[in-house]
């Protein structure tokens, strides 16, 4: 059964990052034009030119461009050739916004608010291309998802989203040898394999907390994922790391994203090394699935770490969970427990 992220909550901040998280990546531009429109939501206008938009979206797009060359997989683009024109200082910054306003918006515009074929139900903005007027005019749908609670953390979700498609682009390895890591001291996901040194991608914590849609894996009560926050979350292994030496022997990798969630920092605290009942083990599962759904570079290496289908990597979560029963004995659940969104 194909899973769609938005179907059982269908609130704004779950439309934004199902746009963000589970749409096609032909090009990076969509991240660019997303971080674009966040930026927008600060700003006391309703209307917007793409004249006017060009800086900021151009400007994503040049920083990005300095560590990751590939960001399309066309074999020719005008406006990523601007922009590498600018960057190597063959043209100057007014031309690189003209070329911009003609040729960097011709699809992402369009294409942003479409998910499965369709647009999304409360679009963010419409379109306004009369004549010489090519501008976009914001609905009061994208101003009200800077009043969520989760609006603190959508910039760093895009940008983690953006560095792992880019990284993957970039490696071009089978994606059968994609091998993401996770380094607990750091908090971060690293790249590291027989062909290449280790490279950082980008935070877990951003990785993760789109996919569980902003909220505690075990409460569901809002988190941050923004160092120095009162609510800023801890990366939990759901299957704890004390137990990383008897189920590396069974062949199993503790600190592969597959058990790596996001909790409330009381509640992981709480949790320790103990057992979640098996209602969570379905939780997690489910929450696997939504990364190899939306063709997430992590989705493939959640593949590689627990089967090619859904029923092995059913198999492979009861295997681990058999295994860390055994081990702790005691099972363990949440003392707040909202009411869950997956």
């Amino acid at each position: 059964m194909k899973i769609h992220f938005q179907e059982n909550d269908p609130s704004l901040e779950s439309q934004w990052r199902a746009l963000i998280l589970f749409g096609k990546n032909s090009a990076t531009y969509k991240f660019a034009f997303g971080k674009a429109l966040l930026d927008l939501t600060f700003k006391e206008t309703n209307t917007v030119s793409l004249r006017d938009l060009a800086p900021t979206f151009v400007n994503n797009i040049l920083e990005h461009l300095k560590s990751n060359d590939k960001q399309g997989n066309s074999s020719s683009s005008t406006f990523l050739e601007a922009c590498r024109s600018y960057n190597a200082k063959a043209i100057t910054y007014e031309k690189l916004l003209v070329i911009t306003e003609k040729h960097g918006f011709t699809n992402v515009v369009d294409a942003f608010q479409n998910i499965n074929g369709d647009v999304v139900p409360k679009p963010f903005y419409h379109k306004n291309y009369v004549g010489k007027t090519k501008e976009i005019v914001l609905t009061d749908d994208l101003l009200k998802l800077k009043e969520s609670l989760q609006f603190q953390n959508f910039n760093d979700e895009v940008e983690a989203r953006w560095n792992l498609v880019e990284i993957a682009w970039n490696l071009q390895i089978n994606p059968n040898l994609l091998e993401v890591q996770f380094d607990d001291k750091l908090q971060a996901l690293f790249i590291e394999n027989d062909f290449m040194k280790r490279k950082d991608i980008t935070s877990a914590r951003a990785s993760l907390n789109g996919y569980q849609k902003g909220k505690c894996f075990y409460s569901f009560q809002d988190i941050s994922i923004l160092s120095g926050n009162e609510n800023t979350c801890a990366v939990d292994h759901f299957f704890p790391h004390v137990h990383k030496l008897s189920f590396n022997q069974k062949g199993a990798n503790v600190n592969g994203i597959w058990n790596l969630v996001l909790t409330d920092k009381y509640v992981n605290l709480d949790k320790s090394a103990k057992i979640p009942e098996l209602k969570f083990l379905e939780r997690l599962y489910k929450r696997n699935e939504f990364y190899i759904a939306s063709k997430h570079p992590l989705g493939e290496t959640i593949v590689n770490q627990t089967g090619k289908t859904s029923l092995e990597r059913r198999l492979f979560l009861q295997k681990q969970y058999d295994l860390s029963l055994n081990l702790s004995i005691q099972k363990w659940k949440p003392i707040i427990e909202l009411d869950p969104l997956f």
